[in-house]
């Protein structure tokens, strides 16, 4: 496939439409799975008002920091971890609330315009990365993954891959200066920013495209974390005030990471609550993630195993395992990866394909009813 039709041009072609038309079918069949699941089933918050079931946990901290900022509600005691989520989306929130007056309603029009914009954008890397079809594959398994359920959701995920896919099509194709914008921006979204910037440091220095005098905006990904944290510092006068509320508020301290597994294998296996569930589906995606590395290394594909290998070395050392299981959705190597097994091995795609939508409903009815679901 020609270069030339997989730039970012603002004109959809048949590959794209193709891709929206996947991600609206996805999203109603989550809505109806959601709208089921209230009509059968009496289980924890699915008799509450639909959009309350689709803005929780960190979603509703996500809008109270577009509502208040980050002293959160005043009317409520203040929470430690809120300054453990970056402002990328809740300014966006803010945004969109100037037009759509319910907070919950303004979340998840951000993450349904977002999640367009970022499947255009995998199915267009899919095609420049492995050849045409692996796009549109990539798209459906990443949709129809068990974790599919936060991208519709007030979640930031599907903000951060608006921005970081089509970085990372712009790097890939050497257009240094609108790659290092649109990583800045995704560094504004979520900390996963930060292993972007050293991917696209790393691309530029092993790739084919590298262009010396292009080099200073491998700088621009990075400002925006660093604007976030100085905002910190000011405020709080803690230079590591962003690690502080990942301790305080969520309990991340960093540990060895065999202490790491023990914990989460034990909160998994030895324990019966409402997170049992969640903490499998953690250890399950670190194995993932970690084969995914070690393929990624043998392809001598060095800055996709950085920017995944990275963000597991961060994850696979706090206290315990958490939102692994989600950081899945931005590893887009991993979709792309699947996208290709598509082409080659229709059969062994389905299968995947067939696995992972049961596990979907069941994320969807655990999330909806108000369950940690990851």
């Amino acid at each position: 496939m020609s270069l030339l039709n997989t730039r970012l041009n603002p004109r959809l072609d048949t590959r794209d439409r193709a891709a929206l038309a996947t991600w609206l079918l996805s999203r109603a069949g989550m809505v109806l799975v959601a709208v089921i699941a209230a009509r059968t089933m009496v289980r924890g918050d699915l008799q509450e008002p639909f959009l309350d079931r689709w803005t929780q946990w960190d979603a509703d901290h996500l809008i109270e920091i577009a509502r208040y900022g980050y002293g959160g509600d005043p009317a409520q005691p203040p929470d430690a971890g809120l300054p453990g989520f970056f402002p990328g989306f809740p300014l966006v929130v803010r945004a969109v609330h100037v037009v759509v007056p319910d907070w919950r309603l303004a979340a998840l029009l951000v993450s349904f315009v977002a999640g367009a914009v970022a499947m255009v954008a995998l199915a267009r890397l899919g095609d420049h990365e492995f050849g045409a079809g692996t796009g549109r594959r990539a798209v459906v398994a990443l949709l129809l993954c068990p974790v599919a359920l936060f991208l519709f959701a007030g979640y930031s995920e599907a903000l951060f891959l608006a921005f970081a896919l089509p970085a990372w099509l712009l790097a890939r194709q050497g257009r240094w200066a609108p790659a290092a914008l649109c990583g800045f921006a995704a560094g504004g979204v979520r900390i996963t920013g930060i292993f972007l910037a050293v991917a696209l440091v790393v691309e530029f220095l092993t790739g084919e495209r590298r262009q010396w005098r292009q080099a200073p905006w491998l700088v621009v990904p990075f400002l925006a974390p660093a604007a976030y944290w100085t905002y910190l510092w000011q405020w709080t006068g803690h230079i590591n005030a962003w690690q502080i509320a990942q301790e305080k508020g969520w309990g991340r301290d960093t540990v060895w990471p065999w202490q790491a597994w023990q914990t989460t294998w034990n909160a998994a296996f030895h324990a019966d609550n409402q997170f049992t569930h969640a903490f499998r589906v953690e250890l399950a995606a670190a194995v993932i993630g970690v084969l995914l590395t070690l393929w990624l290394l043998v392809k001598r594909r060095w800055a996709e195993s950085s920017y995944v290998g990275l963000q597991l070395a961060a994850l696979m050392t706090s206290a315990f395992y958490l939102s692994i299981g989600r950081a899945t959705l931005v590893w887009w190597p991993l979709w792309l990866a699947l996208g290709a097994l598509g082409v080659r091995r229709p059969w062994a795609y389905a299968a995947l394909l067939l696995l992972s939508v049961p596990l979907l409903v069941v994320q969807v009815i655990l999330y909806t009813s108000g369950s940690w679901a990851g």
